[in-house]
């Protein structure tokens, strides 16, 4: 039993804090914690009263209610007492990469330190003469090495303690007094110093040299990116604006997408293949730099001698071609295009609605063209609204002011009263008028994030908690702002909208004709997002606000 519970140990870990489970605790999608880690997690989460495992991200609500494991706390305590004990620990034996004792007989202890006075490498316990014994304190001791016989002279079997200049090799002392007689000789210590000193040269240009190749890819990588965004952005339009032409040129989808991700697969190899070979040329000089790295911490003079030439020769570098950065502008010309197209549409198919308009006899039951949309700032005046929120149905988080037309997001709850019509879970608030025909209001938005809806009285308050956010359910739909980009929902499906926009949000609601339409409000009005479809029910205008978010409804002249 404690050999299976040893084997399984990884089991009994929590996710969190990656140790032993402490008074561990199961979670309803069955994965555990300790009681602290889980509580602490579920304390801090940003929620928007909805709480998630921090392992496979399922979500819960309410908050589950923590309770001990006895069982698995029992199995937790046995693997304590059982598979936790220390083994003894292993001979440390030389194994193939290792540097072997030269003392040892049989089976040889991996040496820990080699002496360059003996030429020879000790475990640990032979290395105890070499720190007892008064003659062998004076030897000096560097790291294990293989290759210490390297230090002596083949010729006179002699430590190798000098350098010649002249010949640019390491020598011995009797090889200085006969075949080196003359010539410019050194120390091993003094030409290392010598040497070290160029060392540092060349790997502060191999780093500059790093730094810029670095530059290099993260340009190419930009490019790269800007193609692949670009690209997708594009899709995306060919996409939204063929639909809204209820795809009468659907055929044509197709062939352009293809040409976009043919030029998009062009364009961005092209970069990527360049990028890849600045990346290899950046990781040779890695590696390079690894390795001067290393002989420089080397203490054999020899050893570092011997290695640096070899080492400290650089190959001329490749520069890539020169790159001039587009951003976004590859394939916008796309969607000029097809805007203009579209707009040549709609004036047709309005012009064709207007007469079909002509032979309906009945005016009460005469529809609502969908394209005869205000198009200025001063057309949406005309259908101004002046809302207000309602306080019986804001969050406890929430706080309003300014008569109840400014609502920020506060950390500490706000004492208000009971309420059926209250978000439990949600930080959001919906208006206190209710909105039918033609209505235009707009939202001064700050912080983070801030969604700003629309939805039926009936929305859910306090049950499931996807029934009751803003554009999760068929009861609703919002535009996500989050700082400068901006996403539509409804019954949980999002579409991204491309774009930097104003803090301002226009909201313009044609509810008998199903249109509600989302602007961005500056020195000029620019659609967002429109919706087209049937609203069965009166609208409220309604906010929700992320942690340190706030948002205003405006006064509007």
């Amino acid at each position: 039993m404690a050999q299976g519970i040893q084997l399984e140990r990884q089991h009994f870990c929590c996710l969190i804090c990656l140790d032993l489970l402490k008074d561990p605790v199961t979670v309803p999608c069955s994965h555990s914690y300790c009681m602290s880690c889980i509580k602490d997690h579920l304390d801090n989460e940003d929620h928007g009263g909805i709480y998630s495992c921090p392992q496979c991200k399922q979500t819960f609500t309410p908050r589950p209610v923590l309770m001990k494991n006895n069982m698995l706390a029992f199995v937790v305590e046995a693997l304590k007492n059982t598979g936790l004990q220390a083994a003894p620990a292993d001979l440390c034996y030389a194994g193939p990469e290792d540097v072997a004792c030269d003392v040892c007989s049989g089976k040889k202890l991996k040496a820990v330190k080699s002496c360059l006075q003996c030429f020879a490498s000790y475990c640990e316990e032979h290395l105890k003469t070499h720190y007892e014994v008064a003659p062998l304190k004076k030897h000096k001791l560097v790291e294990a090495s293989a290759k210490i016989q390297e230090n002596i002279c083949s010729r006179h079997q002699e430590a190798m303690k000098m350098f010649c200049r002249t010949d640019q090799r390491c020598i011995c002392y009797l090889c200085s007094k006969d075949e080196h007689k003359g010539h410019d000789k050194v120390s091993a210590a003094a030409e290392r110093s010598e040497k070290q000193r160029e060392l540092g040269f060349t790997r502060t240009k191999i780093q500059h040299r790093i730094q810029e190749k670095e530059k290099d890819v993260r340009l190419f990588q930009q490019e790269e990116d800007s193609v692949n965004r670009s690209a997708e952005n594009a899709l995306r339009n060919t996409e939204k604006i063929f639909l809204e032409l209820l795809r009468i040129i659907e055929s044509g989808v197709s062939d352009v997408k293809e040409k976009i991700k043919s030029r998009q697969k062009t364009e961005a190899a092209r970069f990527r293949t360049v990028r890849e070979k600045v990346e290899q040329e950046i990781a040779g000089l890695r590696r390079k730099d690894a390795e001067l790295e290393k002989l420089s911490r080397s203490e054999d003079h020899t050893y570092f001698l011997l290695n640096y030439p070899a080492l400290s020769h650089l190959s001329k570098s490749q520069d890539p071609p020169s790159v001039r950065v587009r951003r976004m502008r590859y394939f916008e010309k796309v969607k000029v295009e097809l805007t203009e197209a579209k707009d040549k549409l709609q004036v047709v198919i309005g012009e064709e609605c207007a007469k079909i308009l002509k032979t309906v006899t009945e005016t009460d039951l005469l529809p609502s063209n969908p394209f005869a949309q205000p198009t200025t700032r001063p057309d949406f005046l005309q259908y101004a609204r002046q809302i207000t929120l309602d306080e019986n149905t804001a969050n406890t988080h929430l706080l309003l002011s300014k008569e109840n037309r400014k609502v920020a997001f506060m950390r500490e709850e706000q004492t208000y009263s009971d309420h059926p019509e209250r978000f439990a879970f949600s930080w959001q608030v919906l208006s206190r008028e209710s909105l039918t025909g033609r209505c235009y209001w707009e939202v001064e938005r700050s912080g983070k994030g801030v969604l700003i809806a629309v939805a039926y009285k009936n929305i859910n308050r306090a049950g499931n908690f996807r029934e009751g956010v803003f554009g999760l359910n068929e009861n609703s739909w919002a535009l996500d702002c989050f700082q400068n980009s901006c996403e539509f929902r409804h019954n949980n499906k999002k579409t991204s909208i491309p774009g930097m926009w104003s803090c301002r949000v226009g909201v313009y609601l044609d509810h008998s004709a199903g249109t509600l339409s989302f602007y961005s409000v500056s020195e000029t009005i620019t659609l967002l997002h429109r919706v087209q479809t049937t609203f069965t029910q009166p609208l409220y205008a309604g906010l929700w606000l992320s942690d340190g978010a706030s948002a205003l409804l405006c006064k509007l002249r």
